[in-house]
């Protein structure tokens, strides 16, 4: 006889470390108790976030006057070997897209799908940053040495 198990629901699609990064995309002067009221995390946790990814490259922070000014480096890939060839400015597109001074999303950097009329994002890169590194083989993955 199975036991019933409740239904799992705290989980969630996109992690706060991509929310901290689309709140700052959206407004690379934002300050970080504004980014965790919009992502509801602690002041503490959002500090935290941004100092992985400076440390991981993906943000730089300048000091302009009392207030930080962010600048997100859109050229890195996503980190998990799932997501290989994604870049953050893929990411980032679907979720802080660049508005128009009108309040339309921006096609800049964006090509039309195929008979929908509807921009598409260019997310292709230039070519893998780490060629010299395969990446780790995922449990249960077909091989090559069949």
């Amino acid at each position: 006889m199975a036991i019933d198990e409740p239904a799992r629901t705290n989980w969630t699609f996109v992690t706060n470390h991509a929310r901290v990064l689309a709140a700052i995309a959206r407004d690379p002067g934002v300050r970080l108790r504004d980014v965790a009221q919009e992502a509801q995390l602690t002041e503490r946790a959002v500090q935290a976030i941004v100092t992985d990814l400076e440390q991981a490259g993906y943000l730089a922070r300048t000091r302009t006057g009392r207030r930080n000014h962010y600048e997100i480096a859109t050229g890195t890939w996503l980190r998990h070997p799932a997501e290989a060839g994604l870049s953050v400015s893929a990411l980032l597109d679907l979720l802080a897209p660049s508005r128009e001074p009108d309040g339309t999303e921006s096609a800049v950097g964006s090509q039309e799908h195929p008979g929908s009329g509807h921009a598409m994002p260019d997310h292709r890169l230039p070519e893998h940053p780490l060629p010299d590194h395969p990446l780790p083989e995922q449990p249960g993955a077909p091989s090559d040495e069949s």
